[in-house]
């Protein structure tokens, strides 16, 4: 990179770094996907289905077309060849696709094109998913493939970087292997193309050691442009992840300025079919709010781009003419995530309970309850503002065990009243759910009550492993009262935790 490139990019580490809070509406999108183009193991029966010919050009087409109306931009190849045969025209590997047609990477390339994306290229795998590159023989056949796919697609205006698949976990900090193959790797993807960005994307963040400065000292001796840090919150490394997430790219932001790398995120998408971070268990589509809240986390932390382990084959568009992901529920999170970005539903809201401090009209109101909190969850207040995380141990939250939550709050007099919300805790490994119905009621005097709305809570059935927060909101209301009675429907068996009753909560 010369010397105005570095400029420029120090001038947005800087920028960046500096954000504390966001405005509602600001979280940044998922702006890139990585591709799969093999199948490895049971985790892409979904990304690479047994009715679909992940070599046919047309999907690809189809493909990238549907993730740039998403508003994808970068498309990251996972891996290029895979147990020495090749997802592209190669003079050294047999093909891993029918030789009479357009390869894999051609149709990727060429799409990417035609919509005005931009494509990170890999450079491997030299022999397969478990490529060691303390191997001599695997970087050198590494360093081939890169020379090779350099010359065949370096003309291509989509191609934009180079994705080194090289994850070693920063755990506790940067091995001296990783840095040595990282840089070998850069240097060679320099010489094979000056112009094309670097980017890596290690995982390991949740056991590494942030604040010790050699944590800062090792990223500082890496020479890519990009570290795309995994969140790991898909692959529950432990039982509660999201919040020590938030806080250590939090800290990340400010080893990157210093080291001069640009920051991005790589959220993860996914949850899992049957066991965790098991090859014999399949991604699937994580329920959305949980998805929210890391995009939220990271944009607060500064990330300069988010990334996604994966859009593809985890958010499929409705009535694709090539249908991939879960059945049903990839389509679903495509909606989600779009009905996020166009501003509509309960989406706005909750994402501003995760990025600000809410004012709204019930704050330090007292609220009384027809049936009391269960003792060993009763810390939280529901009108002080303060609001749980992605934690049921968190003080904010407060729990009912096996009955309804009914609670009435007081406003002191008669109030305009536009939209009323309440905040819920979903876990099913502590048989923690969101309540089946919530119907808010409104009163003049306290004693007659009129149903203002109801609102059925919907559950993702991808509920096995994760935490995550969800809203019940009644909004357009355009009415008056002085009382709101709202009563939460809980599932049989289960605990209900709530953190926060909004009276016209100002967004």
């Amino acid at each position: 990179m010369n010397l105005l490139g570095k400029a420029i990019t120090l001038f947005m580490l800087l920028s960046l770094c500096s954000i504390q809070t966001i405005k509602p509406g600001t979280t940044k999108p998922i702006r890139g996907t990585w591709l799969n183009l093999t199948y490895q193991d049971v985790r892409n029966k979904y990304m690479n289905p047994a009715h679909i010919d992940n070599t046919n050009p047309a999907l690809w087409r189809q493909k990238v077309k549907e993730l740039s109306g998403m508003g994808v931009n970068y498309l990251v190849i996972l891996a290029v060849a895979n147990e020495g045969k090749a997802f592209y025209p190669s003079n050294f590997m047999l093909p891993a696709y029918p030789a009479d047609r357009e390869s894999p990477v051609e149709a990727i390339m060429n799409a990417a094109d035609e919509n005005n994306m931009q494509v990170f290229m890999s450079c491997g795998w030299a022999q397969n998913q478990d490529d060691d590159l303390r191997k001599p023989e695997i970087r050198r056949k590494q360093i081939q493939i890169m020379e090779e796919v350099a010359g065949k697609f370096g003309n291509h205006k989509s191609f934009y970087g180079w994705y080194l698949p090289v994850e070693d976990a920063v755990n506790p900090y940067f091995p001296e292997h990783a840095v040595d193959a990282v840089n070998t790797l850069t240097a060679e993807a320099r010489r094979c193309k000056p112009d094309a960005v670097v980017m890596i994307s290690p995982y390991g963040i949740r056991l590494s050691n942030v604040d010790d400065p050699k944590f800062a000292e090792q990223i500082a001796k890496v020479k890519v442009d990009i570290i795309a840090f995994q969140d790991e919150i898909g692959c529950v490394p432990e039982t509660l992840p999201l919040p020590l997430m938030k806080e250590n790219f939090r800290k990340l932001c400010d080893i990157h300025k210093k080291a001069g790398i640009r920051f991005w995120a790589n959220n993860e998408s996914f949850t899992w079919e049957k066991g965790t971070n098991s090859r014999e268990s399949a991604l699937i589509p994580a329920a959305f709010p949980r998805f929210l809240s890391q995009m939220t986390g990271v944009t607060k932390a500064g990330a300069e781009e988010i990334l996604s382990f994966a859009m593809y084959g985890i958010y499929d568009k409705p009535n694709s003419e090539m249908p991939i992901g879960q059945p049903c529920l990839s389509a679903k999170a495509y909606k989600d995530y779009m009905d996020w970005k166009a501003g509509k539903g309960r989406w706005p809201l909750l994402e501003a309970t995760f990025t600000n401090d809410l004012p709204h009209d019930a704050i330090g109101k007292p609220v009384v309850f027809a049936t009391p909190p269960n003792s060993k969850y009763n810390k939280g207040n529901l009108t002080d503002k303060r609001l749980g995380d992605e934690d049921f141990k968190n003080t904010n939250w407060l729990g009912f065990k096996d009955k309804d939550m009914e609670a009435t709050l007081d406003l002191g007099g008669i109030t305009n009243i536009n939209t009323l919300a309440i905040r819920f805790l979903n876990y099913l490994p502590k048989s923690i759910a969101l309540p089946n119905m919530v119907d808010f009621y409104i009163s003049n005097d306290g004693i007659s009550y009129k149903k203002a709305k109801t609102v059925a809570m919907e559950t993702s059935p991808n509920n096995l492993h994760d935490c995550w927060i969800d809203i019940a909101v009644a909004d357009g209301l355009n009415t008056q009262a002085r009382y709101i009675k709202i009563v939460a429907e809980n599932q049989k068996g289960n605990w209900l935790f709530t953190d926060e009753i909004m009276v016209n909560p100002q967004k």
